[in-house]
């Protein structure tokens, strides 16, 4: 082994590992015959320079392609089978926040209607709710006079509803 060798070894740090293939060699039958006359220098060369050089054993290196068992494939059917499901709330009074918040806390959207019940009453709930949202990274939208979206972070709301309705009605 070659001192260069020797060094890029030592930098790989065992990083891979090495195995000498050698070729076999064919072995030439022994002449018998009278040996020729010695040729002059030049065409010795010429025909050294010519010949075919013995091969030199080849060296492979085999990375070690052990990954990490990595998943990057979606099951789409397992996907389709467990449904997202939206809970519809209309709660009458603040008690009733905790259940929409435990809905929350199970992955499942929930549609609020605060339409029958008092108006602060009703600000409670969406503060109680928006503090619930935040805590479990999701969002909470307005999508209708009196009427909020929550999501957990699971699900994702694409779009606005304008505030049409909502100028019409102060």
């Amino acid at each position: 082994m070659s001192m260069k060798d020797k060094f890029k070894n030592f930098f790989y740090l065992d990083e891979y590992e090495e195995e000498t293939v050698q070729e076999e060699r064919k072995q030439r039958p022994v002449q018998r015959y009278e040996k020729p006359a010695p040729e002059p220098a030049e065409q010795a060369q010429r025909k050294a320079a010519k010949a075919p050089k013995a091969p030199k054993p080849v060296k492979e290196r085999r990375e070690n392609l052990e990954e990490p068992n990595v998943q990057n494939i979606v099951n789409l059917q397992n996907s389709s089978a467990s449904s997202s499901k939206v809970s519809l709330a209309e709660p009458r009074v603040y008690a009733e926040a905790q259940d929409i918040a435990e809905s929350l806390k199970t992955k499942q959207a929930v549609v609020v209607n605060l339409q029958r019940i008092e108006r602060d009453q009703g600000l409670r709930i969406i503060d109680f709710l928006s503090g619930t949202v935040y805590a479990l990274g999701g969002d909470i939208q307005r999508i209708g006079t009196d009427i909020f979206l929550c999501v957990p972070d699971t699900v994702e709301v694409d779009g606005a509803i304008s505030d049409y309705y909502h100028d019409d009605q102060q």
